[in-house]
C-alpha cells in the first residue's frame, strides 16, 4: 500500500504546471488524474509516475486496467 501522506502530494506530471493534476487511487493499484485521464501504475507499493506510462493507459477504461498493474518496461 503507498503511504496516504505522498498520494497526498503527488499530482499528474503532465498536468501540474497547468491544472491541478490531482490523482485518484483506483483498486489501490492505479493513480488516475482527474483532469488529464492518464493513468499511473503502482507497482510493488511505487507509483510510477513516468509521462510515458500514463499515455500508455490513458484510453483504457478504468474498468479495463490490468489488475495487478503490469511492470514497465
Amino acid at each position: 500500500m503507498v503511504n496516504p501522506d505522498l498520494l497526498e502530494i503527488l499530482r499528474c506530471p503532465a498536468c501540474v504546471r497547468e491544472k491541478e493534476g490531482l490523482l485518484k487511487l483506483y483498486q489501490d493499484s492505479w493513480l488516475i488524474c482527474e483532469d488529464c485521464g492518464r493513468k499511473y501504475p503502482i507497482v510493488e507499493d511505487i507509483p510510477v509516475m513516468l509521462i510515458s506510462e500514463g499515455d500508455k493507459w490513458q484510453s483504457v477504461a478504468d474498468e479495463g486496467l490490468p489488475m495487478p498493474p503490469p511492470r514497465p518496461e
